[in-house]
């Protein structure tokens, strides 16, 4: 058999994150409460952790008319999401995806992070549902994994998945008041 050639060594390309973004959406990115009044807005950010600083973008203009602690805890947390769905399902491989929604409330704002999920084992019945759960001894500084979901238990008002591993659908909900979370005993 012949020894094949050695690929070359590709040149690396750099381009700015807003020229992946469609000229009509990067109001989304702009970290200005320019449009408050949106109901819904939803991205689909594509498998590259090199997108991460787009996705704190987007999340930091989602809570952009709030005080910077609610957009500092919002943007940890839907980070936190974003991640999750790059290290623990399909979307983190190349040429997959996972959205963003947020949904604006009177109260609060809802983050949710839709991934493609992990391969079933076996299939499943549609009432056969596997929930996440926190890892109670998650929030330990020398814990080796389990901290983003207990940091979400903790910190998020209200948090929950849909339970179906092949097409996970994981949100929180954090309210405009930060009174009832543990963040102002953490960050004082």
């Amino acid at each position: 058999m012949p020894k094949l050639a050695p690929v070359p060594q590709m040149g690396q390309v750099t381009i700015a994150l807003n020229e992946l973004v469609p000229y009509s959406l990067r109001h989304y990115f702009n970290r200005r409460p320019d449009r408050p009044h949106y109901r819904v807005r939803r991205y689909d950010f594509g498998s590259s952790p090199a997108l991460m600083p787009l996705v704190r973008a987007f999340l930091d203009t989602c809570a952009a008319q709030q005080n910077a602690d609610y957009r500092h805890l919002f943007t940890l947390l839907g980070s936190e999401l974003a991640g999750n769905a790059l290290k623990h399902s399909l979307s983190g491989l190349p040429g997959r995806s996972y959205s963003l929604l947020c949904e604006r409330h009177r109260n609060g704002l809802r983050l949710i992070c839709r991934d493609g999920g992990v391969p079933a084992d076996r299939p499943r019945n549609v009432r056969d549902r596997l929930h996440l759960k926190a890892d109670p001894g998650g929030l330990d500084p020398e814990a080796d994994a389990g901290r983003g979901l207990a940091m979400i238990d903790a910190l998020a008002t209200d948090w929950g998945d849909n339970g179906f591993p092949s097409h996970r659908e994981v949100w929180f909900f954090l309210a405009y008041d930060l009174e009832d979370s543990r963040w102002p005993l953490l960050h004082p």
